[in-house]
């Protein structure tokens, strides 16, 4: 009866290449999961809060409207003010506003850059004054003097600022932040409706 055969095995070895990627791509995968909760556990310590700007004061000083001709020359002070609750100082750049009654332009408000130190406000004082009179549009004279039969008149403030702080080792975060106000001041000048926050945008 003939002999049975022996199987023969061959044991193959892993190339060392394998095993270095392989020693690479963990190392790699735990440094991302690393880095990933350190950043997580910084954000939860830090829990940064986008700083915004708001109206903390408005008055219309003088109004002087000429409704034969349609002329318009007014004073109002506004108080602008840019808030950060954030641990770290805020910086506040490219800040513009356009202030119009029912469309007309009325004045354009700027400021230079500014930081604003942790968790403190820094406010700007605009006082809005006309070299000459402001003609108006009919269409604009007619909303007028119907809001000056209610003793009001109401102005549209818009503008934008650009906000970049600090969060921890994820570095600096840049965003717009966008304010649309409609004030309303009584004949008398006091204000009815200015207290407004802007909204922020990457």
């Amino acid at each position: 009866m003939p002999g049975r055969r022996g199987r023969l095995t061959v044991q193959q070895s892993t190339h060392p290449l394998v095993w270095l990627a392989a020693i690479v791509c963990t190392i790699l995968a735990i440094s991302v999961i690393g880095a990933g909760l350190a950043m997580l556990v910084g954000y939860l310590i830090l829990q940064p809060k986008i700083p915004y700007i708001r109206t903390t004061y408005a008055h219309l000083d003088t109004l002087n409207y000429d409704s034969r001709y349609g002329n318009l020359d007014a004073q109002i002070t506004l108080h602008i003010t840019a808030v950060n609750k954030n641990k770290v100082h805020a910086r506040f750049s490219d800040i513009k506003f356009l202030l119009r009654l029912d469309g007309v332009p009325i004045a354009q408000l700027q400021a230079d850059p500014f930081d604003v130190a942790k968790n403190g406000t820094l406010t700007l004082p605009y006082v809005v004054q006309y070299s000459s009179p402001i003609p108006l549009g009919t269409r604009v004279m007619e909303e007028l003097d119907e809001s000056l039969k209610q003793y009001k008149v109401s102005f549209n403030l818009k503008g934008d600022a650009r906000t970049r702080w600090k969060v921890g080792i994820i570095g600096f975060v840049k965003f717009w932040t966008h304010l649309t106000c409609q004030l309303v001041f009584s004949t008398n000048g006091s204000s009815i409706n200015s207290d407004c926050s802007s909204k922020s945008a990457k």
